[in-house]
């Protein structure tokens, strides 16, 4: 067996992070990249891909890329500067999480949800196709590590639904392409973080008319907090990683133990 440093090492291989100038994204591409692989960032914003990739190293490290992934024309684009850029795809990780758009199941817009749902899942899929292309005629096989949430799993409500179907069609894609590329050394699994501290978040957490909102979320995580961005990365990197080599279509909370807390529970006797 490998030693416990050499099962984390990507030296010598390339990772793909889209949704990488986001508050998790950028942590994972930069987990990656500390293990030795090459990153290609993507987002929608190239001045925030291109931020992050200055990072990490040089351009024979690390790229950055703007594209709507969303789109088949967009996946292609992105794809094909990374194969200019690096000789191969051994890691995909799709981190896009869309803002949310909060309206009631009843009233819910149509082109919002259509447009939550391309952002979500449809880039998901484009991009684990696109990766997919690229490694099973490689022969080396490779890992995608795919972004879910807690909200893919149960219902959060707050006006919400499109991204939490958004999310568990991630977790039914993971298991559907960990199934079908298993054959070919290819290893999916997701991450399904709880309530991470990111922007949106922090704004909340300094706004005491806030105050009922991050007290009824950080009820439900029993660790008593929402995770922070650097708690991300220990989880993508195993799963990218030689340690996770007989881990696949697997479904990894992070989420302080809030989907092992049945809605009901108590500490209370």
């Amino acid at each position: 067996m490998a030693g416990l440093p050499a099962l984390f090492d990507l030296s010598g291989r390339v990772a793909v992070v889209t949704g990488g100038g986001g508050a998790l994204g950028r942590v994972a591409a930069a987990a990656l990249a500390e293990a030795g692989a090459a990153v290609a960032v993507v987002d929608l914003s190239e001045a925030a891909a291109a931020t992050v990739a200055a990072g990490l190293g040089g351009t024979d490290r690390a790229i950055g890329l703007g594209a709507d992934l969303s789109t088949e024309a967009g996946v292609e684009h992105t794809f094909a500067a990374v194969d200019q850029a690096f000789p191969a795809v051994d890691i995909l990780v799709n981190s896009i999480s869309a803002p949310i758009d909060r309206h009631a199941p009843e009233d819910f817009p149509l082109a919002t949800w259509n447009a939550m749902l391309a952002a979500n899942l449809t880039s998901y899929f484009l991009c684990s196709r696109a990766a997919a292309q690229r490694m099973i005629p490689a022969g080396r096989g490779g890992s995608i590590v795919n972004f879910g949430s807690i909200a893919g799993e149960t219902a959060l409500g707050r006006g919400g639904m499109a991204y939490g179907v958004a999310k568990g069609g991630v977790a039914q894609l993971t298991r559907e392409t960990a199934y079908a590329w298993a054959p070919h050394g290819i290893r999916v699994n997701a991450v399904l973080p709880c309530q991470f501290v990111n922007d949106w978040w922090r704004g909340n957490l300094a706004d005491p008319d806030r105050r009922p909102l991050v007290d009824r979320v950080v009820s439900a995580i029993p660790l008593g907090r929402m995770g922070e961005p650097g708690e991300i990365a220990g989880p993508v990197l195993f799963l990218a990683s030689d340690a996770a080599s007989m881990v696949t279509g697997v479904m990894l909370p992070v989420d302080g133990g809030n989907l092992a807390m049945n809605a009901g529970a108590s500490q209370d006797w």
